[in-house]
């Protein structure tokens, strides 16, 4: 299942205060650490009734916060896709059967204001995925992030739906996906969808992208954004447009958008029955 997407931003403070405008409740900062030390990094997120979304910033000179700074450089805005498993070191066999080199096992751990969220992950080898950082999570403890006080929205978002993926030539993408996540990839029009038991993945040309945002996405291969599931999508679209964000209605009850800067990529958002793509 998609377990959560990330923005990798440059000021945690202003992606907080765009969130909140946008109708969010925002966990405070919390800084990461891994079995080797503090990482350099820490995030604010979005907890949603299914999956998240983070927002990660560099806030120290370590490695792990120079490769951030160093992929803000090529584009601002989404940059990793996180699957999930329950468990990671099963993962981390097939993978490596597959020859997509999966990284060491990482432990990520951070404090935050319901405990301590622990986590077990393996990243794909950049060269294998070269889209983003793609990855598996396994969550030691769920119950510290998935609280009741950080999941009502005002915006009424409740699900993260789909990542996006933007591909040169996307079958073969989504060949690599597929094997990836253990997915079956069929046609969806133009784009290759993925879908798993809980979010899926479509994966698409620039041009494809760009007729749904009405702009260019990030050039190939990249992430372009996601879907997000809201029980009232025209109230977003009105929270997004007074920020100045460039919104673009697609059919009734859906709706697309390219972010402000301070988060930077797009969203598709809409009820459930709307961002079905079987319609």
């Amino acid at each position: 299942m998609l377990d959560h997407v990330s923005h990798f931003v440059p000021d945690l403070g202003a992606a907080a205060r765009a969130l909140r405008a946008l109708g969010f409740a925002v966990t405070p900062e919390s800084a990461q650490a891994t079995q080797d030390g503090p990482a350099g990094t820490a995030n604010v997120c979005v907890m949603l009734r299914e999956g998240y979304l983070e927002f990660l910033a560099p806030t120290a000179p370590t490695p792990n916060a120079g490769r951030l700074r160093a992929t803000m450089r090529r584009y601002p805005g989404v940059h990793l896709a996180c699957f999930g498993t329950p468990a990671a070191e099963e993962e981390h066999a097939r993978l490596a059967a597959h020859g997509l080199r999966p990284q060491p096992p990482v432990e990520l751990r951070r404090e935050t204001e319901t405990g301590l969220a622990r986590f077990r992950v393996i990243r794909a080898a950049p060269e294998a995925m070269p889209e983003g950082r793609v990855q598996f999570v396994q969550h030691l403890t769920p119950e510290v992030l998935w609280h009741e006080r950080w999941m009502g929205h005002e915006n009424g978002v409740t699900g993260l739906a789909c990542a996006f993926v933007v591909a040169d030539d996307p079958s073969q993408a989504a060949a690599r996906w597929a094997e990836f996540a253990a997915l079956l990839p069929r046609p969806a029009g133009p784009f290759v969808h993925l879908r798993s038991e809980r979010g899926d993945v479509l994966i698409g040309s620039d041009r494809d992208w760009q007729a749904i945002f009405g702009a260019a996405p990030p050039p190939g291969p990249a992430l372009a954004g996601y879907a997000l599931r809201c029980a009232d999508p025209a109230a977003l679209a009105a929270r997004l447009a007074q920020t100045g964000a460039a919104v673009r209605a697609l059919r009734p009850a859906l709706y697309a958008a390219i972010l402000p800067p301070a988060l930077a990529g797009g969203w598709v958002f809409g009820t459930r029955s709307s961002l079905a793509l079987d319609r």
